[in-house]
């Protein structure tokens, strides 16, 4: 999922003066959970390891400055907030991870704020992103006037409410940027594809031309990429479902060169399918310049005579994959 809000760029470089006491008691009750480990960072490279106890609970009682800080399951990311003597309860299930985060207890008000923010942005994307540039700027300058207004009536730690809205001002930026690459990748549907030939695992290179007559259905990835490994036992399902159809899965690694042998290794113990290449320059490669990727995962898909038929096609644990896909094949 991708997020706009400004809250997972500046978090992790805040923190604020520290009291005589900086104790937080948390613990987090999670559904589904992704791994037996939470993470938290801060500021001046605070990380703090909460391992899951005997009652399946994340709990800790530890020092931390206030200030904005994220926390991580090894797979998905989010904000938080954290000042002295809070006492906080997370729930949340990590499968439905953004939209099932609830904080309670003590000084939660500022974290279930940044949650709250996080699904407002990934809406606003999801719906002003699709729309003409004027409208679009239209509906910004709503959503910034809307978000300020909310900060200023929210029962909000004074130097949170400052810090978020020089990060609402600077969104607006941010926004238009961000909106700018979805427009010029949306305007690659339809048109010829930028091509590749790369490396492949089992020897040799590969061309997109090779693959001509099949869909193509294209992982940007790499090994270092925590959501893009999350991908994976995903891919290999649509894989599996869709095998002997007309298509071909294609994963390109964007890893540098010096973690070649590293990529080969994850193909080979993750017993990765498909085709997989090696991109030739990482990110400078013409093929991931030529799509404007300026992040991954990024899925694009191909059809049989070279066509981009989607420049952000839909992720393999997304649902609407299987609806495209089985439209085309079917």
């Amino acid at each position: 999922m991708r997020k706009m809000t400004l809250l997972l760029l500046f978090s992790v470089g805040v923190a604020f003066a520290q009291n005589s006491t900086n104790k937080i008691k948390f613990t987090a009750k999670i559904a589904n959970r992704n791994s037996d480990t939470l993470v938290i960072k801060g500021a001046n490279k605070f990380r703090h390891v909460i391992p899951i106890d005997k009652k399946e609970l994340f709990t800790a009682t530890f020092d931390a400055p206030k200030g904005f800080y994220q926390f991580s399951d090894g797979t998905e990311v989010s904000s938080l907030y954290l000042k002295p003597g809070s006492d906080i309860n997370l729930t949340m299930n990590a499968k439905e991870f953004d939209e099932t985060i609830v904080y309670k207890g003590k000084g939660t008000n500022e974290s279930n704020f940044l949650a709250q923010s996080a699904l407002n942005d990934e809406k606003f994307e999801n719906e002003a992103f699709s729309k003409e540039t004027v409208e679009f700027a239209t509906l910004l300058e709503a959503k910034i006037k809307t978000d300020l207004a909310n900060i200023d009536k929210g029962d909000f730690d004074p130097e949170f409410k400052e810090a978020l809205k020089r990060s609402v001002e600077q969104s607006n930026a941010y926004a238009k940027e961000a909106y700018e690459i979805v427009s010029k990748t949306k305007r690659l549907n339809g048109k010829a594809s930028p091509v590749f030939d790369y490396e492949n695992y089992k020897g040799g290179k590969t061309k997109l031309a090779d693959l001509k007559g099949k869909y193509v259905y294209i992982d940007l990835w790499a090994t270092w990429c925590a959501p893009c490994r999350a991908e994976i036992p995903f891919l290999q399902k649509t894989e599996e479902k869709y095998h002997g159809e007309n298509i071909e899965f294609v994963s390109i690694s964007v890893d540098k060169a010096k973690d070649y042998e590293k990529w080969k290794k994850f193909v080979n113990d993750k017993k990765l399918g498909g085709t997989q290449l090696f991109a030739d320059r990482d990110w400078e490669s013409d093929f991931v310049v030529g799509f404007g990727v300026t992040g991954i995962p990024r899925f694009i898909l191909i059809d049989p005579k070279g066509n981009v038929l989607n420049a952000d096609a839909p992720r393999p644990s997304s649902p609407e994959l299987q609806v495209v896909l089985d439209k085309l094949l079917n």
